[in-house]
């Protein structure tokens, strides 16, 4: 197993585990890809996780180990696709972020929901919490 799908098992386990997050998807041929420009190619970047925030929210969700020139024009598509859809409307609030160090992954999260994070962490060992969590539809 790659340290980047290591990651992105981690980043699943701790969405399990938040009570910020209602639902989640691991972006796997759902469809959803931003285009950028790399070198003067158009290309297909397809962010990591797609998570439903308890307060509404839409988060893009991108795991990186290491960061370079190609992974920022990526970021910079994606800032500028979450800033046309919000300022079009009708699809609710989106966001998105990406996470460095898999110990950050719970952080993001709180962070994009402002205030109103109630920063619990369920137990998923007791009964009434035992299950996956409702996956997304887009």
């Amino acid at each position: 197993m790659s340290s980047a799908s290591t990651w992105e098992h981690y980043t699943a386990n701790v969405l399990e585990g938040m009570a910020e997050v209602v639902a989640y998807a691991k972006n796997d041929h759902l469809g959803f890809q931003i285009h950028y420009l790399w070198n003067g190619s158009r290309r297909r970047f397809v962010p990591d996780f797609i998570i439903r925030l308890s307060n509404g929210k839409t988060l893009v969700l991108e795991i990186k180990g290491e960061d370079s020139d190609q992974n920022k024009a990526k970021r910079s598509a994606l800032d500028a696709w979450v800033r046309a859809v919000n300022a079009r409307g009708g699809f609710g609030v989106w966001c998105w972020d990406v996470a460095f160090e898999p110990a950050k992954i719970q952080d993001i999260v709180i962070s994009h929901m402002g205030s109103e994070a109630p920063t619990t962490i369920l137990d998923l060992r007791s009964a009434e919490n035992y299950g996956a969590k409702e996956n997304i539809s887009i």
